[in-house]
C-alpha cells in the first residue's frame, strides 16, 4: 500500500495506516495544507472548485475534501461527478482561486488522489507543491471560526458547459461533423467518461454505441487505455460496423482511438493527429514530453515549424508550451493540450479536433493513420526494490552510452539513430519506467528488454 506525494498530486491506496496510505486523515491533512497555501496568496474570501471521477472511494474522499475546505473558511463549488478537464475549465469560469480533482487517473480502483489546481485551472507548479507539502508536514493549519465557515454550492451542468465550450472552438467543424453521420463506440471504463464523451458526440449528431459507460467505479478492465486493455472496444467496433471507437481513462484527460477495422490508432498518435489538424490552420511550435513519439516532431517539421520536448508531467509540458508559444502540445499517453481551450489535457477537446480532421480529409480512421510515419513503442516498468538508487542507475548508464545523444532533463533519454530509450522514476507509482521507440515493434521490444536486463544487472 502506498502514498506518493509529487507534482502529480497526492496519490495513494485507500485504507491501511495513516501517512502510509491515502486515509481519511491524510485527505484532511493535505486538503488543509492546500487551503493554507491558498491563504498565503490571497487573504480575502476564497473559492475552490471540486469534482471527482466515479471510482468507488470518490464520494467519501470528495465529502472529506469539501467539508475540510468549509472548515478552512473556503467556499466550495462542487461539480460532483465530473472530469479533470471540466474542473480545470470551471475554475476560471467561476472566478475561483483553485481547484481539487479527486481522481487517480489511470490507476486501478484501490487508488485515489487529490490533483491540485491554481487559479487558472492548471496544475500547481513544483514550488507551490513544495509549499503545500511543507504545510502538511508542519500541520500548520488555521481553521475558520463558526461565523467564517465556507459554504458549498452544487453545480450540475459543468459538463454541459464544457461541451459547449468545445463546440465553440474556432476550428471545430460542427456542421460538417453533423452532416457526416458518424457511428462511434465509446468505452467509458465505467467512470465519468461514460457520461461526458457520449454527451459530446450526441451534441454533434453522432450515433453512439456505449460499452462500460455506467459510472459506478467498477472498472471492467485495467483503466489505463492501452492496447491490451481495450479488447472489448476493438470487438465492439467491428460488431457494430462503427466508423471508429473511443476510449478514455477514468478522469477523461487521456484519449485513445480504434479504427474501423478494430485496430488501435495508437495512443501516441492521438496528439499527432490533433496537432496535424491545428498546424494546418495555425502554424506554430509544438511540444510533447520526452517519452512521446518522434512522429510529432516529424509532422511538425513537415509544416516548417519547430518542436520541443519537455520533462514528463503535464505541468512541465504546459510550462514549455507557454515558453515557446506552442499552438498545441501534450503527452504521448493520449493527452491533448490545446491552449485555445485551456492549458490542460482534455479528451473532449481531442475528440472534436480529431473529428474535424476526419471530415476535412474525408477519409477513414485507418487511412488517416496510414498517412503518418510509423513508429512503434514499448512501455515497460521495473518495480523499485530496496537498495535500488534510481540516480545511480541513470549515472552509470549515461557513462556507458556517452557516444549517443543523452538527455538528463528527466531521468535519462538515450537517442539512437533509429530509436530511443527513456528511463525515469515514475511520479505516480514506485517504479522505473522503461519507454522505447523504434521503426518496428520487435526492435522496440528488444531495446526495452536490453535495458531492463542492464538495470537488473546493476543490483
Amino acid at each position: 500500500m502506498t502514498l506518493i506525494k509529487s507534482i502529480s498530486g497526492i496519490r495513494g491506496t485507500i485504507g491501511g495506516s495513516v501517512s502510509a496510505n491515502l486515509t481519511p486523515l491524510d485527505v484532511v491533512r493535505f486538503t488543509s495544507a492546500y487551503a493554507q497555501w491558498l491563504k498565503t496568496i490571497r487573504q480575502d474570501k476564497l473559492t475552490v472548485v471540486t469534482g471527482r471521477d466515479a471510482r468507488i472511494s470518490g464520494a467519501m474522499i470528495h465529502h472529506l475534501v469539501n467539508q475540510t475546505l468549509v472548515g478552512m473558511g473556503i467556499h466550495v463549488v462542487d461539480l460532483g461527478l465530473s472530469t479533470t478537464p471540466t474542473v480545470a475549465m470551471a475554475v476560471p469560469f467561476h472566478q475561483a482561486q483553485g481547484g481539487i480533482v479527486l481522481t487517480a487517473s489511470h490507476n486501478p480502483k484501490q487508488w485515489n488522489a487529490l490533483k491540485l489546481l491554481n487559479e487558472n485551472g492548471e496544475f500547481i507548479n513544483a514550488e507551490a507543491g513544495a509549499n503545500v507539502l511543507e504545510f502538511a508536514e508542519a500541520e500548520a493549519f488555521e481553521y475558520a471560526e463558526v461565523d467564517q465557515l465556507g459554504q458549498i454550492t452544487q453545480v450540475s451542468d459543468a459538463i454541459v458547459q464544457h461541451i459547449q465550450d468545445c463546440l465553440a472552438l474556432k476550428w471545430v467543424q460542427t456542421d460538417s461533423i453533423r452532416q457526416h453521420s458518424f457511428k462511434v463506440v465509446v468505452d467509458g471504463v465505467n467512470s465519468s467518461g461514460g457520461i461526458a464523451i457520449p454527451a459530446l458526440l450526441e451534441a454533434l449528431g453522432i450515433e453512439v454505441v456505449k460499452i462500460h459507460c455506467e459510472p459506478n467505479g467498477e472498472f471492467p478492465h485495467n483503466p489505463e487505455p492501452l492496447k491490451e486493455h481495450l479488447t472489448d472496444l476493438c470487438e465492439a467496433v467491428i460488431r457494430n460496423k462503427a466508423d471508429f471507437g473511443i476510449a478514455v481513462d477514468p478522469d477523461v484527460d487521456r484519449l485513445v482511438f480504434v479504427d474501423e477495422k478494430g485496430n488501435l490508432f495508437g495512443e501516441e498518435y492521438t496528439l499527432v493527429a490533433c496537432a496535424d489538424y491545428i498546424l494546418s490552420k495555425t502554424p506554430g511550435p509544438t511540444v510533447s514530453n520526452l517519452s512521446s513519439t518522434r512522429a510529432l516532431a516529424e509532422v511538425t517539421k513537415s509544416y516548417g515549424q519547430s518542436y520541443c520536448a519537455s520533462a514528463v508531467g503535464e505541468v512541465n509540458v504546459v510550462t514549455e508550451m507557454k515558453a515557446t508559444q506552442a499552438v498545441i502540445g501534450g503527452e504521448g499517453n493520449g493527452g491533448v493540450i490545446y491552449p485555445d481551450a485551456h492549458y490542460g489535457r482534455d479528451a473532449l477537446v481531442g475528440v472534436v479536433l480529431f473529428l474535424s480532421l476526419l471530415v476535412e480529409r474525408n477519409c477513414s480512421v485507418s487511412e488517416l493513420r496510414a498517412s503518418y510515419p510509423d513508429y512503434f513503442m514499448s512501455k515497460n516498468k521495473i518495480n523499485l526494490l530496496p537498495g535500488m538508487e534510481v540516480e545511480e542507475v541513470m549515472n552509470r548508464l549515461e557513462k556507458k552510452y556517452t557516444d549517443e545523444e543523452c538527455t538528463t532533463v528527466d531521468g535519462l533519454k538515450i537517442d539512437f539513430e533509429e530509436g530511443w530509450v527513456h528511463l525515469r522514476k515514475s511520479n505516480t507509482e514506485p517504479i522505473i519506467r522503461i519507454y522505447t521507440e523504434a521503426k518496428t515493434q520487435k526492435k522496440a521490444d528488444e531495446l526495452s528488454k536490453q535495458f531492463e536486463d542492464e538495470i537488473k544487472a546493476l543490483f
